[in-house]
């Protein structure tokens, strides 16, 4: 039997069936991810392995490190291959790690092969990927296709020109490639070089002289009428905590120009006016129907020499143990006592806040649709199978598992998909043993039910994104 077979990771025969019948075949739906939009717009055919499955993950990055890969064969100078097979003596060194599975199942799903990557394996495994690669059928648009997804929201800056998501609609792409509004550098006042230079790119976007306070929310609110347009219908916020110390605008203002002559605000104005901000974007989703999301929690960029030497998002983040409950509760009861609360994503990155979030997520439903405040999937170091178990059964105490709007990918990689079965078989897996133990019904058609709907048909339901039948 090869490793990667019909029942991976499903132990339990009630999972077998719920899998087989009810989560397999579903259809994606990937609402957070990092691809280059212009990788689809340009249906990009991949060169190599290397430039379609180790170009950008860090998380690989941070594993080779971690095995004593130099860092000429991970961010470095060497080419292609021989990062490659940097890649592959380090694989066999990932034994219990997610990577290994993550990386047979790609293999399997995208070329067929099953034989185990390792130094012995990787030169037949480069040449034999490298002539799949080359088909037509490996185009960038093709790998959307052949795993079945529906529509997929990347990452980007209200300064982003949104040309290659306009791109794919303008060619009439039947996968709905839409942009999250990610406005994390709109409130870097602390930062004011790089912060004046981004407000400079939103002016250019925007056509609004971002010259105050009040010019920079109109500049940010057309940006979010510009995403709107084309489809975009989330926010997303990476934040060590919630902002919630808004200040009144006269303030805001003295901090924003402050900043615009270039001195650095303090950490307390940066958080005020980040508070200000947030509530913004907030009251704007609300207006919209849009789903704002909230990742909380790493440190980031720890290791400074790596930081000044390639750059962030390389590998270097952890988790950070930052106090979570309060700031979050202010945030939302602050959006919530003026009806703007917009439906909500709360992203944890740290396991022992698993239970502050779940019990959070209840506390703001208001009968207006089911689940409106989400305890969103396990995410960064957490979208593992363990992860995704402590995650799943938080939200089972907590909330409501059956209205959870399930997975994503998260990832830069066109290869990322199955960790969408990933998920699934875990999901599965985790049901069935209930049902096998007597803890739910032997009831195949009900439970079925909640699973192809938290596989699919609960996002496609809840983001209101426009997805092709």
């Amino acid at each position: 039997m090869s490793f990667i077979h019909d029942d991976f990771l499903i132990k339990s025969q009630a999972g077998r069936e719920l899998y087989h019948e009810f989560a397999e075949n579903e259809p994606i739906l990937d609402y957070h991810n990092h691809l280059p939009p212009k990788d689809i717009a340009e249906d990009r055919q991949f060169g190599s392995i290397f430039d379609i499955w180790l170009e950008g993950d860090h998380y690989k990055w941070r594993a080779m490190r971690c095995n004593g890969v130099p860092e000429e064969l991970i961010t470095g100078r060497a080419n292609a291959k021989e990062k490659f097979m940097a890649w592959a003596r380090t694989v066999p060194h990932t034994l219990r790690n997610p990577l290994y599975h993550w990386t047979h199942l790609e293999l399997k799903r995208y070329f067929g092969i099953d034989t185990l990557l390792s130094e012995a394996t990787a030169e037949s495994i480069w040449e034999e990927t490298k002539a799949a690669l080359a088909r037509p059928e490996m185009s960038a648009r093709n790998l959307l296709r052949s795993q079945k997804v529906k529509a997929l929201c990347t990452t980007d800056d209200p300064a982003d020109p949104l040309t290659w998501q306009e791109k794919c609609a303008a060619d009439g792409f039947e996968i709905g490639v839409y942009p999250t509004f990610r406005p994390d550098k709109s409130y870097a006042v602390h930062q004011p070089s790089a912060w004046n230079a981004w407000c400079e790119k939103l002016a250019a976007v925007s056509n609004v002289d971002v010259k105050n306070y009040s010019a920079l929310l109109e500049a940010l609110s057309r940006r979010h009428d510009a995403f709107h347009a084309i489809g975009g219908r989330l926010s997303d916020h990476g934040l060590n905590s919630a902002h919630a110390r808004p200040v009144s605008d006269s303030e805001a203002g003295r901090i924003f120009a402050k900043a615009r002559g270039g001195t650095a605000a303090t950490a307390e104005e940066m958080d005020n006016f980040a508070s200000n901000i947030m509530l913004h974007i907030g009251r704007l989703n609300a207006a919209k129907g849009w789903t704002m999301q909230l990742h909380l929690g790493p440190l980031r960029n720890n290791n400074s020499r790596l930081a000044r030497q390639i750059g962030a998002d390389v590998g270097c983040d952890s988790i950070g143990d930052y106090l979570q409950a309060e700031n979050l509760s202010r945030f939302l009861d602050t959006l919530d006592s003026e009806n703007a609360l917009p439906k909500t994503v709360l992203y944890n990155v740290n396991p022992a806040h698993n239970y502050v979030f779940g019990t959070m997520a209840g506390n703001f439903a208001d009968g207006s649709m089911p689940g409106k405040v989400q305890f969103g999937s396990g995410w960064w170091f957490l979208d593992q199978k363990e992860g995704m178990e402590w995650q799943i059964n938080a939200l089972s105490n907590l909330g409501l598992l059956s209205r959870f709007i399930g997975m994503l990918t998260d990832s830069r990689s066109f290869m990322s998909f199955p960790r969408h079965e990933y998920f699934r078989r875990t999901l599965c897996n985790l049901v069935g043993t209930d049902m096998d133990n007597g803890e739910l019904p032997k009831d195949t058609a009900l439970v079925g039910s909640m699973i192809r709907n938290i596989c699919y048909t609960n996002a496609k339901n809840y983001l209101g994104l426009k997805v092709a039948d």
